[in-house]
This record gives structure tokens, C-alpha cells and sequence, in this order.
């Protein structure tokens, strides 16, 4: 009897041990199956493009203009005449103010005559002397050429002084105030007017040191007014600085801005913009990027299978984000769809209305059953 349980438990034992391999077997099998048989995952994706990380600088910067002086008589003497009105646009070498110059006019008039007189003398000894006799001594002849020279340096002082009792432009542009009238007694400590070349300002700011490098000439700005009307206009970088303020940590730029429909002054203050570029990084769609307990990735399609990449943001970019990965350019990312994704997935690229498309076919049968 104990012989022939023993040899029923075995049996049954047999059996139970077949049907488990069985079924294991069964089971691999359908998961095979399945595997073989799962569709692919539609995406949408996009190329992976290299764009340079954007940084904005805001300054406060002060302008000047292009050129700019103050004009002083380099002699004394009576003011005669005011040629221009404050805020008058004169053009190089117009005549601003003369003093009176009667006495110089006069010393012009002489040096001329005495340089004349000299010509002639030098004239009749080197025709006396061009005969045979040769009458005239040389060393009358070398003193008529000195009298000659000297007597042409007398006019060309007389000429300056009579030209420095004019105050003329430098350049063109536009002449300020002025306290200085008509029968006024001036000296070369006498400030005149100013007169300024606003046709181009030189607006210029400080720069933190950080961004020593990045800012160079050449570098576009935007500069506005701090005024109700925001008047605004763009130039263009032409000097940088070339020491750091030790008190400060910033450096002097200057910019070159036209001010051609003569809107800005010298003197005013503005707020100026700059659009520094630094490090290309890959760019994504800002969906692609994903976040997870091991930090930021994205997924990348590889020969229609999904790769996780790891990544760091970088920089939000107008609904893309800069990151810091091992990505290729040109490589394809995906936008739509990453919720599906695992490592090695297959997967099916499409446009992004074809995936709306698709969506509506699975969501709306849905809908009517429920």
C-alpha cells in the first residue's frame, strides 16, 4: 500500500512539473508574440539646430557729440560783428564773430608794398648784371634776396594777424548760447560759443567685467531716451575701454549712433540694449525637454528606434531651449510623443497633424462607447 502511494505522488509530481514548463513556455511564447507583433509609436520630431546662447546687457549710457568745441579769440580786441544766433547750423570756415582788425588790414597793406619794393630791387640788380660789365656786386645782390625773403615773411605774419581777427567754424554744426555782443572787449579767456557736430553721437556706458571678450566693435545696440515719447535708435559699437575700473568692475564702451533726423542731443542720458553672443549649443523644442529623477533628457530618433539622451538646460530661447548634450547636429529629437517613449522603442515619425489626426481616431470611438 505505501508502495503504491509513493509511486502515485511521483506521478503526480511528473505531471504538475510538465505542465509548468509547458505553460512558462507558453507564456515566452506570447510574449514574443506580442513584441513581434506591438506597432510602432507615432512622433513628431524635429532637427536638431546649433544656435548661440543669447544674453541681453542693459546700461544706463550718456551721449556726446561727434565732435564738439568751445571757441575762444586767440587775440584781443573789439567784438565789430555777431554773425550767427544760438542754435544757427554753420557751415566750416562762415565767419562768427570779427573784431575789429583796422590796425592789421593796415600792417597787411605795408608788408605788401615793402615786399613789391623788394621784388623790384632784386629785379633791377640781376638785370644790371645779366650785361657783360656785371656792375653790381654779389653781395649786393645776396642782401636785395634777403630783403626779399624777409619782406615776404612779413606779409604772411601780417596775413595770420589779420586772420586771427576772425573767429571762423572748424566744422559744420550747430553753434549754443552766447553772452559775447557787438561792441564787447574780448581776450583769449573769452569763451565765445560752443559749436557741435551732432550729426553722429557718441554715447558711451559701462560694461561689467564679466563680459570682457564677448562685447566687441562692430556689436549692434539699441539705445532709447528716458522720455514719455520712448524715442529709440540703433548704432553700433566702436571703442571699448581698455582697463577695468578697479572700483567699479566695469569697463568703458562707446557707441556710435546717427542722428540724422537730429532728434538727440549731446548730454542726454539713455537706456541701451545689447544682444551679447556666446557658446553654440544644440537647440530643441522646449516640449522635448524632459525631466526625470537622474535629472533633464530628450529623446532622439536613431534608425527609427529612441534613445534617451542626457541633457542640461542651458537657456530658454522663444519656445526652445538651449541644452548641453551629446547631440549631433542635425539629429532628429522628438517634440510630440515623449510620454510613450523607452529606450530602444520603435517608433513612426509624422507631421504633427497627422498625429492630431491619429489621436481624434483613437479618442473619438472611445468617446461614443462611453
Amino acid at each position: 500500500m505505501r508502495s503504491f502511494q509513493r509511486t502515485l505522488s511521483a506521478t503526480f509530481a511528473a505531471v504538475l512539473g510538465l505542465q509548468l514548463v509547458a505553460c512558462g513556455d507558453s507564456q515566452k511564447q506570447a510574449a514574443a508574440q506580442e513584441g513581434r507583433g506591438r506597432p510602432a509609436v507615432p512622433v513628431v520630431v524635429e532637427v536638431v539646430q546649433l544656435k548661440a546662447r543669447q544674453t541681453r546687457l542693459e546700461a544706463v549710457g550718456t551721449a556726446r557729440a561727434h565732435r564738439s568745441v568751445s571757441l575762444f579769440p586767440e587775440v584781443a580786441g573789439e567784438v565789430v560783428a555777431v554773425n550767427f544766433q544760438p542754435g544757427d547750423r554753420v557751415d566750416k570756415d562762415a565767419v562768427l564773430l570779427a573784431l575789429d582788425s583796422r590796425d592789421e588790414q593796415l600792417a597787411l597793406e605795408l608788408a605788401e608794398l615793402r615786399l613789391a619794393d623788394a621784388e623790384r630791387m632784386l629785379a633791377r640788380y640781376t638785370q644790371a648784371n645779366d650785361s657783360v660789365q656785371r656792375t653790381v656786386p654779389e653781395t649786393t645782390i645776396d642782401t636785395a634776396r634777403t630783403t626779399l625773403d624777409s619782406a615776404r615773411i612779413e606779409r604772411d605774419r601780417a596775413t595770420i594777424a589779420l586772420q586771427r581777427r576772425f573767429i571762423t567754424a572748424p566744422f559744420d554744426g550747430f553753434v549754443g548760447l552766447t553772452d559775447v555782443d557787438a561792441g564787447d572787449r574780448i581776450d583769449p579767456t573769452t569763451e565765445i560759443t560752443t559749436i557741435d557736430d551732432r550729426s553722429v553721437l557718441l554715447v558711451s556706458f559701462d560694461v561689467p567685467e564679466a563680459f570682457v571678450g564677448r562685447l566687441t566693435t562692430g556689436d549692434p545696440v539699441r539705445i532709447e531716451v528716458w522720455s514719455a515719447e520712448r524715442t529709440e535708435a540703433r548704432g553700433t559699437v566702436v571703442d571699448l575701454g581698455s582697463r577695468v575700473d578697479p572700483m567699479s568692475r566695469a569697463f568703458t564702451a562707446r557707441a556710435e549712433v546717427p542722428n540724422d533726423n537730429d532728434q538727440l542731443r549731446p548730454g542726454m542720458s539713455f537706456r541701451v540694449e545689447l544682444d551679447l553672443t556666446g557658446q553654440v549649443y544644440p537647440s530643441v523644442p522646449d516640449v522635448a525637454l524632459q525631466w526625470g529623477a537622474e535629472g533633464a533628457y530628450i529623446w532622439l530618433v536613431e534608425d527609427n528606434k529612441a534613445r534617451r539622451v542626457a541633457a542640461e538646460l542651458v537657456q530658454r530661447q522663444a519656445g526652445r531651449v538651449l541644452v548641453n548634450a551629446q547631440v549631433p547636429d542635425g539629429s532628429l529629437v522628438v517634440g510630440e510623443g515623449v510620454q510613450s517613449m523607452r529606450d530602444g522603442i520603435t517608433v513612426r515619425t509624422m507631421d504633427a497633424e497627422a498625429l492630431a489626426r491619429d489621436a481624434r481616431g483613437v479618442l473619438m470611438p472611445a468617446a461614443r462607447e462611453g
